[in-house]
């Protein structure tokens, strides 16, 4: 992340989320998915193949739109607006949306022994892996960004029970 961000500024981490890492994941992820039913179609039968992978990020394609779409026209023109009352339950859907994420990112993970190429690897299998590699990183910042900083400072602080 860059140190231009203001890490305490909600509105601002909201901008930045939706330039730096939604428009990353809507480039990134069709040329993967084309890439994973390439590797899928002319390699099948092959030891290592990813079998399922393209279908996968296919449908990751859908779900990851839905949930930015969600944060891009309500959650987050909420931020900007320093409406926080009732802010809880829209922040709590997200959250379960990135578990969802991170299930999906193990699923990946399984499915290409963990971006292990197999020896001669082909050029596309090659690049597949290494862009894979860089969008289970953008993802896993963009949600940790958004869990550990920009929620925390918008929900509303729990009181303290006392023992």
């Amino acid at each position: 992340m860059t140190q231009a961000v203001q890490l305490t500024d909600p509105a601002e981490l909201t901008r930045y989320i939706e330039t730096r890492y939604h428009r990353t994941h809507r480039e990134q992820l069709p040329n993967l998915a084309a890439l994973a039913l390439k590797v899928e179609r002319v390699h099948g039968g092959a030891a290592g193949v990813p079998a399922g992978l393209g279908e996968l990020l296919q449908r990751l394609i859908g779900e990851l739109e839905v949930h930015m779409k969600k944060e891009e026209l309500m959650l987050f023109p909420a931020i900007r607006r320093g409406r926080m009352a009732g802010i809880e339950n829209p922040i709590a859907a997200m959250r379960s949306d990135h578990d969802d994420h991170g299930a999906e990112i193990a699923r990946i993970r399984l499915l290409t022994d963990n971006l292990t190429l197999p020896a001669g690897a082909c050029r596309s299998w090659t690049a597949l892996y290494e862009g894979l590699a860089g969008f289970i990183d953008d993802l896993e910042s963009h949600v940790r960004l958004e869990n550990d900083v920009l929620f925390p400072l918008c929900e509303p602080a729990t009181p303290q029970v006392l023992p």
